[in-house]
């Protein structure tokens, strides 16, 4: 099997943002702008908006996002980032703040069809862990759904799945909703 790399969205790379996140199933037009938005924001803009807004933040010099490489090929995506930088996430049900302690959020994973079952969204969960720590995170936090309490359609599946998370060393510190955690890493020096 080859080896995935993860790396950061960079302005050189924003042909395959563009190639990952256009495809047919990748979160219906979202572009990743999602949590960015404010919901009258969001409500107003298309496909081509949010891909646009992403685009300016790539050309601004930050890394919206990381993408996965098999053999040159990306193959899927992930955003993590300070909190702050998700403003919808205070507004929802779901995750609001759990406490005062700074988090980075893990709020998108993304693995278009072809490749999925093949180890990319733990690649990416660990590229997104090992990105945020490198930038001084302590903390990394999740939404997942809850695969354990019956399948999860892949419209809802980009929160990513509790079973991954759990793999990956996430701890369960909340569930606000039946079957939707919120989870967290503890980055201590490895």
């Amino acid at each position: 099997m080859a080896q995935i790399a993860v790396r950061p969205a960079t302005q050189a790379r924003w042909p395959d943002v563009e190639r990952v996140l256009d495809q047919r199933g990748a979160v219906k037009g979202c572009w990743c702008m999602f949590f960015r938005s404010e919901p009258q924001a969001w409500r107003s803009h298309s496909g081509e908006e949010n891909r646009l807004a992403l685009g300016r933040l790539v050309e601004k010099g930050a890394a919206p996002g990381l993408l996965a490489y098999r053999d040159g090929v990306p193959v899927g995506w992930v955003s993590v980032a300070p909190r702050e930088q998700f403003p919808r996430l205070d507004r929802s049900p779901i995750s609001p703040r759990f406490d005062a302690q700074p988090v980075w959020a893990l709020v998108c994973l993304y693995v278009p069809r072809p490749f999925r079952g093949a180890g990319v969204a733990r690649a990416l969960v660990r590229g997104a862990v090992a990105y945020a720590r490198q930038r001084g995170a302590e903390i990394v936090e999740a939404y997942p759904v809850d695969d354990t309490l019956g399948p999860v359609s892949a419209d809802h599946a980009y929160h990513g799945l509790v079973t991954l998370l759990r793999a990956e060393r996430f701890e369960e510190v909340a569930r606000r909703t039946a079957r939707r955690p919120l989870m967290r890493l503890r980055l201590g020096a490895e």
